[in-house]
């Protein structure tokens, strides 16, 4: 993302969707008041969110960092870490730079089969260099293109997600920590323990998912480490009493049914079906990465247990109503599966001439869909948004409604409101309705007043929801409404026109509804 001189956000256009949930929360921290913490996309109860990045860029934007500068320098710090913690905890594991070096490079192209369907679609001929460096579609995007292999192991993932590289930069320091502590029990006292749990106890809000994980290792941990069991029992003391307060804010979603639901994204769930997935998703590292568990020594693989757990637990049981945020779990695994086979190229490489032709040639094949698919990334289109002062509407909105403001949008996607800080009403509903909110409600209500002629209808229920205005717009992007555009002029006191086109109207004019 980045801005332009004449007003416009450019995003790209594979991060447009991402964008458009990931800006509003900035947004509301920058340029909105979100104390104590909403998700701007359903405005009322509790964020159930991990927050903190984006609450970070919005906090360097309030004080005058361009959104663009903020945002971009924050991911870079945070993907940079983890590349530097990644390598670190290989080299520090094995005590080469090389195993260090090639677990960066198998985490930057990722070792899946997607070059395959590459291929199919695009045969080889002398041109094919040419035609990669100019490549603008991923060769697989499963499930949404129908192919096997996911869409989830590019590069792709952490240029949408922001926040994902910092969550597993503290789960790879949190490996290296214990690589430490593994081999000198005694440098983990319990006063680094204490202090290690607040650390971890910080992370429900920071990132969700990363905690969950950390937690599973401790408990690993706690089993394989028998002289470090007084200090875990510390650490999740002390982790405990900072995370609790934490669940307790956000709440738990309503709409998971049942948490034991294996298979991921496997249609027809049988062994044979999972291995074709697997197998195509992780290409040769399902070979490689287990033979580096085998060749390392007994000690060393008590510290990747955790990663193959992960595995495991994104295969059998879902967390979120939407099944496709088990990639948080298969990308971390993945994490530590580079590592081993990043040891087990190195192994070859130094055992002899002919050794150095495999693992060279295993090593192109384990990178080759990363490399095809990062350049559909550089190439990537990029999308105008007009943003403040451009987009006159909220501009409008920014200096003249409170901060605190809650809209009934118009527009599910990159509202306005959303714009210039402000909590809407129901956003796009695949964002709420993975974090566990009731959209159908929601979403009953947004149509029952866009269709509505009764103004003491409407004006008791966007009173009860705690509205302070009401967007209209003419033709409505609201599936299934018909709007009575006459009432509404009629009836509700507009503050702002943009034409024909969009009416913002003022309850607490038009219903004598105060600021809640």
């Amino acid at each position: 993302m980045r801005s332009t001189s004449n007003g416009d956000l450019l995003i790209a256009a594979k991060a447009w969707s991402d964008f458009s949930a990931n800006i509003p929360v900035i947004r509301s921290f920058s340029l909105g008041h979100n104390f104590p913490p909403q998700y701007p996309l359903f405005a009322g109860p509790p964020i159930r969110y991990h927050f903190v990045f984006y609450a970070l860029v919005g906090l360097l934007e309030k004080i005058g960092i361009p959104l663009d500068w903020a945002l971009n320098t924050l991911s870079a710090l945070s993907f940079f870490a983890l590349l530097s913690l990644i390598y670190f905890v290989s080299k520090r594991l094995f005590g080469r730079k090389s195993v260090g070096v090639a677990a960066v490079m198998l985490f930057l192209f990722n070792s899946s089969f997607a070059f395959l369907e590459y291929f199919k679609k695009n045969p080889f001929a002398l041109q094919a260099p040419l035609k990669i460096l100019l490549n603008r579609e991923f060769s697989s995007f499963g499930p949404f293109d129908g192919n096997v292999v996911s869409a989830f192991w590019n590069l792709n993932i952490y240029t949408n997600q922001r926040h994902l590289a910092l969550g597993y930069s503290f789960l790879i320091l949190f490996f290296l920590l214990f690589v430490i502590f593994a081999k000198k029990p005694k440098s983990l006292t319990y006063h680094k323990a204490c202090l290690l749990g607040t650390f971890i106890g910080f992370l429900p809000f920071i990132h969700l998912s990363t905690f969950g994980m950390l937690i599973v290792s401790l408990l690993i941990f706690f089993v394989v480490y028998k002289a470090l069991r007084g200090k875990i029992i510390v650490i999740f003391i002390c982790a405990g009493l900072i995370a609790f307060p934490q669940f307790l804010y956000m709440g738990f979603p309503q709409n998971i049914v049942g948490l034991y639901n294996p298979g991921y994204l496997i249609d027809n769930l049988n062994f044979a079906n999972f291995a074709k997935y697997w197998f195509y998703n992780l290409g040769f590292s399902a070979i490689t990465a287990p033979i580096g568990f085998l060749l390392i020594k007994k000690d060393l693989r008590k510290i990747f247990i955790p990663f193959f757990v992960f595995f495991i637990i994104g295969n059998l049981f879902r967390f979120t109503p939407s099944m496709i945020d088990n990639h948080k779990f298969f990308n971390a695994a993945i994490i530590g599966a580079n590592i081993l086979s990043a040891y087990f190229l190195v192994y070859l490489w130094i055992k002899s001439a002919w050794l150095k032709i495999v693992a060279g040639s295993i090593f192109f094949f384990l990178t080759l869909s990363g490399i095809i698919d990062l350049f559909p990334i550089v190439n990537d289109r990029l999308l105008a948004l007009e943003d403040i002062p451009k987009n006159k509407t909220a501009n409008f909105i920014l200096e003249n409604t409170h901060a605190d403001a809650v809209f009934l949008n118009a527009n599910y996607i990159f509202d306005p409101a959303s714009i210039a800080g402000r909590k809407i009403y129901l956003g796009w509903a695949y964002f709420p309705w993975s974090l566990g909110y009731d959209v159908d409600t929601r979403r009953a209500n947004l149509q029952q007043v866009l269709n509505s002629t009764d103004k003491a209808f409407i004006c008791n229920l966007l009173h009860k929801e705690g509205i302070n205005y009401l967007e209209i717009q003419n033709p409505s992007t609201i599936e299934r409404v018909n709007i009575d555009y006459e009432f509404y002029n009629s009836n509700f006191i507009a503050i702002y026109r943009k034409g024909s086109e969009l009416v913002i109207y003022d309850l607490s004019k038009s219903c004598n509804i105060s600021y809640l």
